[in-house]
């Protein structure tokens, strides 16, 4: 009979093997990202691995401090995010070459809405 010990060794083992595959595969992204987004995005995708990588060696030692670690990288992560945010706003409003070409290279590139489009002035024309 397997045991809950034997079951918690194999889930630890898979998911350290899932995270390693998802940071090569992070890593890949950062390398040959076609843009500055696409990179940063990378790189926040790069600290959710590594928190899922702090959180499962917290559980393999019985170590549950790791975890404290863990939710103090997502907040600096995520401000990290939110200061990247607000520089590619800062760099696009002060009219950079590169930022406003990336810009409307990608409204180019997206595929036109099929349908009829809702407007909010349409809806108000029938009741008049």
């Amino acid at each position: 009979m397997m045991g809950t010990e034997y079951f918690l060794e194999i889930c630890i083992d898979v998911a350290l093997g899932v995270l390693s595959l998802s940071f090569l595969m992070t890593v890949y992204r950062i390398v040959t990202g076609p843009t500055i987004p696409d990179r940063f995005v990378a790189l926040d995708m790069l600290v959710t691995v590594g928190i899922g990588f702090i959180a499962v060696i917290g559980v393999k030692t019985d170590f549950y401090l790791y975890l404290d670690i863990a939710i103090s990288l997502g907040l600096v992560g995520f401000l990290a995010t939110v200061a990247f945010a607000r520089f590619l706003l800062n760099r696009g409003l002060a009219g950079d070459a590169s930022i406003t070409a990336e810009t409307h290279r990608d409204i180019q590139n997206t595929q036109p809405v099929h349908g009829p489009v809702a407007t909010p002035d349409s809806s108000e024309e029938g009741r008049s």
